[in-house]
């Protein structure tokens, strides 16, 4: 029988929490040294890119609206993905990484702040030092812990879209490494799996897009307490339409630990009515 985090007494829960948050210590120490996964490599190389994407609720309310730029730099690339909510909160994740020959995170600044995120966080990765920086507020004091941690070399924070149009779409399943906060920096194991192509319409026309689901495993001990104390964070779902040129169409999922699934989507420009008959008043003219 399992027992939801809701059924447990009350006089339970900060027991709990404090046990699975010593255990989940303990198995990051023994987990560090064993993280050895080979990263990704790279099927499709990544360029200068301009995108704009919104973001909604469950209910189909526009709460965000998303813009993605992607530069070359030298043998890098950068990588600034970032929501600008309509309650002045903040998403924003800088990413730099390499692709030469597999796709290897060099650091990554990820921010969240706002009313929408009531745990704000700020998480620095170098991941050629293996230093990792998180400055978290809880009840308004500010709190700054740096780690030094033995990072794995398929370490996918701020990678998850450029892998998945990487991987191979008919292997059963993929195995990245990640790092979580909550707040404090734990790492842990993305298992991606393709669950099929769905479809979808752009201008009226069908496309087939391939949706992966990604689960968070905790392992050991932690990972099997995690449900109990309501620690286990959701499936994420991404859908990806592959071809000779991948790209990413949708997401459903947390974006942060307990919060709403928010579903982010590729968006385009609207051009008002009125400016459009201006043009074409413009045309006839000449």
């Amino acid at each position: 029988m399992r027992l939801s985090p809701s059924a447990l007494p009350a006089r339970l829960r900060p027991v709990l929490d404090f046990l699975f948050s010593a255990i989940l210590m303990a198995a990051m120490l023994m987990h560090s040294g064993m993280l050895s996964a080979e990263p990704i490599s790279v099927r499709h190389m990544e360029g200068t890119t301009h995108g704009f994407l919104v973001l909604r609720n469950q209910q189909g309310k526009e709460l965000a609206e998303g813009e993605l730029t992607q530069v070359v730099k030298g043998h890098s690339l950068i990588s600034d993905l970032v929501f600008h909510f309509k309650d002045g909160s903040i998403d924003d994740e800088t990413t730099v990484y390499s692709q030469r020959g597999a796709f290897r995170l060099i650091r990554d600044h990820h921010v969240q702040k706002g009313p929408s995120f009531p745990h704000p966080i700020d998480l620095s990765i170098d991941a050629s030092t293996g230093q990792v920086t998180v400055v978290s507020t809880d009840n308004g004091k500010k709190k700054t812990e740096t780690d030094h941690l033995d990072l794995p070399p398929d370490l996918a924070n701020g990678l998850i879209q450029t892998l998945l149009k990487n991987i191979n779409p008919d292997a059963p399943e993929t195995k990245v490494s990640y790092l979580a906060t909550t707040p404090k920096p734990r790492l842990v194991t993305l298992s991606i799996k393709p669950q099929g192509k769905e479809r979808f319409r752009v201008a009226g026309v069908p496309h087939r897009a391939m949706r992966y689901d990604i689960k968070t495993e905790i392992g050991g001990i932690a990972g099997a307490i995690a449900p109990l104390v309501g620690k286990q964070p959701k499936d994420i779902y991404i859908w990806i339409l592959g071809g000779k040129a991948p790209i990413f169409v949708r997401m459903e999922g947390e974006l942060y630990q307990g919060g709403p699934v928010w579903i982010v989507q590729l968006t385009s420009p609207v051009w008002p009515n009125a400016h459009s008959s201006e043009r074409e008043g413009a045309r006839s003219d000449r």
